[in-house]
């Protein structure tokens, strides 16, 4: 009886063993497949209780592709929030009006070719190539500050109240007093990338979407992206934004949001957009006072696109085989600085887009809902395009806040990572 017991015991090992085993092996085979349930049920329910319009995603590791997939309507209403009939369905090859992605796909990646080209430096004042800074408290001003956003300028300031193109942009920029002390922290402004698409024009000279296609998209092969898409008439698939500019309108004119500016009547300029925007950029600096084109916002591009640059810099400035930009400019500008960002690019694990992300993670977000997180660590891109300014705004005055759909995609990331960590 007893040998009957062990021997009992023992097959109760031997198969509970062999049940880990077995589980543990399934894991490989299922984490993807999990993953992609987990993204569907995410966007699809966002879509389907009508909190945003549409939305696209690309998820890729070790360069191979996990999920891309489209939810949705690309316009889905109209100035009058009246639902169209059809809507407009959503593509993967549908252009966004990427946003502050701009700032990193465009920009950043220009003042990284200039640096690795020796045709600037991180640390040259700003007066260098902008004489209107050449002042006492300006001095200081370096082209890291713009980059980092402690250069001390304004958060926001309505430019096309008071200018009308691009040179005065850059004049009126160049004009306007400091609001906060130089280097001493970080106020999020896109005026500071806006004198980084002047200073990219100075050095190369090239207007910025000159210098932008000719050595950033082209050499990419990033034929989908492009500031004014309508303008060149071959775009025919852009997801709408916006109705107008009321968000902005609000901006202006309700004091409670912390914009007021003394010499600003709201009533002296009233140039607002009163349309569906589909193919404009959204933001009123870049559209009313730069002509769409600014080193702040203005740039559309598709997901295909924009994982294009993902690649190269998770392929530390590699093309295939040639050296687009050289890892040590690479990694200069993915070093953490005292504000826990890097240059140009988000690193900060607080950010909802990349909480409690491994170290080395970066990302940037787009006011329109667009977002990039990259986990180096884990091989690991994820590009999250939501149209969510056609729903229109939010009985408080606000969009649709997509912050916790980003938090929720990335920890299905992380818990991903997880399981083909264990299932080695």
């Amino acid at each position: 009886m007893r040998k009957q017991i062990l021997l009992l015991f023992l097959l109760v090992i031997f198969f509970s063993g062999n049940l880990i085993s077995i589980g543990q092996s399934v894991k490989p085979r299922n984490a993807r497949a999990e993953l992609v349930a987990s993204i569907d049920s995410i966007l699809q329910s966002q879509v389907d209780l009508d909190k945003i319009p549409g939305a696209v995603i690309e998820i890729k590791k070790g360069g191979k592709l996990v999920c891309r997939q489209a939810y949705g309507y690309a316009w889905k209403y109209d100035f009058n929030h009246r639902q169209l009939s059809p809507p407009e369905k959503m593509t993967t090859r549908h252009l966004f009006d990427i946003a502050s992605l701009t700032k990193v796909i465009g920009t950043t990646t220009s003042v990284m070719l200039l640096v690795d080209r020796g045709l600037i430096k991180i640390e040259d004042p700003v007066y260098k190539y902008i004489k209107a800074f050449d002042t006492p408290d300006k001095r200081k001003i370096t082209i890291r500050h713009l980059l980092t956003h402690t250069a001390g300028l304004y958060e926001w300031y309505p430019l096309y109240y008071r200018s009308e193109n691009k040179q005065e942009t850059y004049r009126l920029i160049g004009e306007l007093p400091l609001m906060f002390p130089v280097g001493e922290q970080r106020r999020y402004s896109d005026l500071g990338f806006m004198l980084l698409g002047e200073i990219v024009e100075i050095v190369s000279g090239l207007p910025l979407e000159q210098f932008m296609k000719q050595n950033i998209f082209l050499p990419l092969g990033m034929k989908n992206t492009t500031f004014n898409p309508l303008k060149s008439g071959s775009f025919k698939k852009i997801a709408a934004t916006s109705h107008g500019n009321p968000y902005e309108q609000r901006m202006v004119y309700d004091s409670t949001l912390g914009y007021k500016i003394k010499e600003i009547n709201p009533l002296a300029w009233n140039g607002w957009r009163t349309y569906t925007l589909r193919g404009e950029v959204n933001d009123g600096n870049t559209w009313y006072a730069n002509d769409g084109i600014s080193g702040a916002a203005g740039l559309f591009s598709t997901v295909d696109d924009l994982q294009k640059l993902v690649d190269m810099l998770m392929n530390k400035g590699k093309i295939r085989s040639s050296q687009f930009i050289s890892s040590k400019t690479i990694n200069s500008f993915l070093t953490k600085d005292r504000f826990n960002n890097g240059l140009g690019w988000m690193m900060d694990p607080v950010n909802s887009f990349m909480k409690n992300g491994p170290e080395g993670t970066f990302g940037h977000t787009g006011f329109t809902g667009t977002s990039i997180t990259v986990i180096p660590q884990y091989e690991i891109s994820v590009i999250l395009l939501i149209n969510r300014q056609n729903t229109g705004l939010l009985s408080t005055g606000e969009y649709y806040n997509v912050n916790p759909v980003r938090q929720q995609i990335f920890n299905s990331l992380l818990k991903y990572q997880r399981q083909v960590t264990t299932s080695r």
